[in-house]
């Protein structure tokens, strides 16, 4: 009775979130900036997608209008979402991005508040003059702490990639309990398969270097689906037998083959461990009322902006269109 009671209250949004659905980028939107012959042609086609027109098509005036977009996108949503933590789930990966630009920022005594990205549930230029001033009270405590250590970690190591992994365990511990706070299956299934994509990720990445499984254990994240400790020792074929029958099977077989040094680019290994994640979300598409359609939809924008990154960047450096093809990732709708 209790989820039922919830699915209900979300029964004005899911139906406004549907109607909102027709403005996504589509695949054949996608094709049409593929095909256009300029452009500004292509960057024309996002009108339609509710982003405004852009009077020359930079790289800042891109990042500009979609960062314009998803905060409008967040602050609408806000209003009307019943459960805060559907909208953090998808919020909190950036603010955990704005804290490694300043951890390495502050060790290297660099001033890159231009890498800070909005949409995250903290402003990023309150984090940053918080952060100087060493007050984060504000802030959440696994945040802080993931922080803390980060510093830590980099001030005796000295290794940045160090400070990532305390930042990115931190991150999916967060990601975790927010979607367990929430009492949605569906997005506590979202955390473990994010959770089991990076830690894939982070194998194949290990094996091509010939890194060992103590190099491995520092990277990988607990709380996926797949054992940490299976994954420390698997390569080739024993990586992607663990995955099979998985959301990640096709992509775990991919990455099997281009995990030993000089296999082969991850292209395609990469977009497949995206592609698993978009059908996974895709299921709560089928729902007709609920937080599942509405956290769809937050998705989906996006996955928009990163296609929107990769096919006018793509043309901005005079890329050919089947190969910003292939670097596409399949669409929501």
């Amino acid at each position: 009775m209790l989820q039922q009671n919830r699915d209900l209250d979300y029964v004005y949004l899911s139906t406004r979130v549907q109607a909102m659905e027709c403005g996504l980028l589509t695949r054949e939107r996608m094709e049409r900036m593929l095909d256009a012959p300029t452009l500004d042609a292509a960057a024309k086609v996002l009108t339609e997608c509710g982003y405004p027109d852009l009077p020359r098509v930079t790289p800042d005036a891109v990042e500009e209008i979609l960062e314009q977009c998803r905060g409008r996108l967040m602050a609408d949503l806000e209003g009307e979402m019943p459960q805060p933590e559907v909208l953090a789930v998808f919020q909190l990966q950036n603010d955990y991005h704005n804290a490694k630009v300043l951890v390495k920022a502050e060790a290297l005594g660099r001033d890159w508040d231009r890498l800070l990205l909005r949409g995250g549930r903290y402003d990023p230029r309150q984090l940053a003059e918080d952060y100087r001033r060493e007050d984060l009270s504000a802030y959440g405590e696994s945040f802080c702490r993931g922080i803390a250590r980060a510093r830590e970690v980099l001030g005796a190591t000295g290794d940045p990639q160090q400070a990532d992994f305390a930042l990115d365990r931190a991150c999916f511990e967060d990601l975790t309990r927010t979607a367990r706070d929430s009492g949605s299956e569906f997005l506590q299934g979202y955390a473990v398969l994010l959770i089991d994509a990076a830690n894939l990720r982070a194998a194949v990445r290990a094996s091509r270097l010939g890194k060992g499984a103590d190099f491995l254990l520092q990277a990988l994240v607990e709380g996926g689906n797949v054992p940490v400790s299976a994954l420390a020792g698997a390569r080739g074929e024993a990586l992607a037998a663990l995955f099979r029958g998985g959301w990640l099977a096709q992509a775990a077989a991919a990455g099997a083959a281009v995990s030993s040094p000089g296999s082969g680019p991850l292209t395609e290994f990469e977009r497949l461990c995206d592609d698993a994640v978009t059908d996974y979300v895709r299921e709560g598409h089928l729902i007709p009322f609920g937080l599942e359609p509405v956290a769809g939809y937050v998705y989906a924008r996006q996955a928009e902006a990163t296609a929107i990154r990769t096919i006018l960047s793509g043309r901005m450096a005079g890329l050919e269109a089947d190969t910003i093809r292939q670097r596409l990732r399949r669409t929501y709708c």
